[in-house]
């Protein structure tokens, strides 16, 4: 059977009209949570957590959830874009944290902004949750459907982290991006973009309770089972290769190369998962953006996080080509080919 990816088209798929980035946006919680502080916590140290994941803090909600950071990373991303909240027609939330099984956290957002015209959604697809908000999004308003857009990606790890298991407790924080999509001003575009899934490894990460297989009970609460659960030797081999596939997917079905790429905004999980993959593309690591060793994992918030930092920095500028590159639970992956 033939996927979206490999399908031989024998009538041209249609053509969207262009799509742009026009801003972007953060939000973080302020309390930090350091290697010194995890010390005693738990039977770990700076070094042994540094050297495998190269991370050095995260930060933690202190009585926020995940729509107080979603509602910042919007309310910056519609600032930088300088358009009024009345004007959005659409919202989309990626997380695997909501505030609630019920209502949506797009309409807590919606609410907040005051964005009273835009309908909305939440989607769930792990790690790799905005990525695949950011194409629905970017298809949606391609295709005429909406004018515009506000892709959201927000977790709150902190709640589904056990902070009495070293291996895991080390990785995640809490974050939340945004992206404003709408037509170009200034001849930026989002180039291409694909999805994928591999539910064979639907169990490499899990939180075996708390849905409807497992509702919570006394028993699962006790088990410790509503917390994240992770092999993170297999994770890190599929990581490692899927990253780079990724980007060769991207630039060379677009005709361009690796020395093309101004900048990759990459899935910030681990380091080492960034140094291996740059390293299998060639690519200079002074050309990928990094800021995984000031907040850890942040799933759906890492990619969007990670992009409103390498603008507001300077490192993206208008003309650059720009590649975003997620993986993770599903186990899914996606990426993002984007012309500033």
């Amino acid at each position: 059977m033939q996927t979206s990816v490999d399908r031989d088209w024998t009538i041209s798929p249609p053509r969207l009209r262009p799509v742009a980035v026009l801003g972007t946006g953060s939000g973080v919680p302020p309390r930090t949570l350091t290697n010194a502080d995890l010390e005693g916590m738990v039977d770990t140290t700076d070094e042994w957590i540094v050297t495998r994941t190269g991370i050095r803090e995260r930060r933690l909600v202190d009585g926020q959830a995940t729509s107080d950071l979603a509602i910042a990373a919007a309310e910056q991303a519609l600032l930088a874009a300088g358009v009024e909240a009345d004007q959005v027609e659409l919202i989309l939330v990626a997380t695997v944290t909501p505030d609630e099984c019920c209502p949506p956290v797009a309409c807590r957002v919606q609410a907040a902004l005051g964005a009273h015209r835009a309908a909305g959604f939440d989607l769930s697809a792990a790690c790799s949750g905005f990525m695949n908000a950011l194409m629905t999004g970017h298809r949606l308003v391609g295709a005429g459907a909406f004018a515009n857009c506000l892709v959201i990606g927000a977790d709150t790890m902190s709640a589904l982290t056990d902070y009495e298991r070293r291996d895991m407790c080390v990785l995640f924080g809490d974050a939340a991006g945004a992206t404003y999509l709408g037509e170009p001003r200034d001849g930026g575009e989002i180039l291409d973009q694909l999805v994928g899934i591999d539910g064979r490894g639907a169990e490499m990460i899990m939180a075996p309770a708390g849905g409807s297989r497992r509702p919570a009970t006394l028993e699962t609460v006790a088990r410790r089972e509503h917390f994240l659960q992770m092999n993170g030797k297999e994770v890190f081999k599929f990581a490692v290769q899927k990253m780079p596939e990724i980007v060769e997917t991207l630039l060379g079905r677009n005709g361009y190369s690796i020395d093309d790429l101004t900048l990759l905004v990459p899935h910030q999980a681990n380091l080492r998962i960034l140094e291996a993959g740059a390293k299998r593309l060639g690519l200079p690591l002074e050309r990928v953006m990094i800021n995984v060793d000031r907040y850890g994992n942040t799933a759906s918030g890492s990619v969007p996080l990670a992009l409103d930092e390498a603008v507001r920095t300077g490192r993206i500028r208008r003309g650059d080509l720009v590649c975003l590159a997620s993986f993770g639970g599903g186990l899914s992956w996606a990426g993002s080919l984007i012309r500033w």
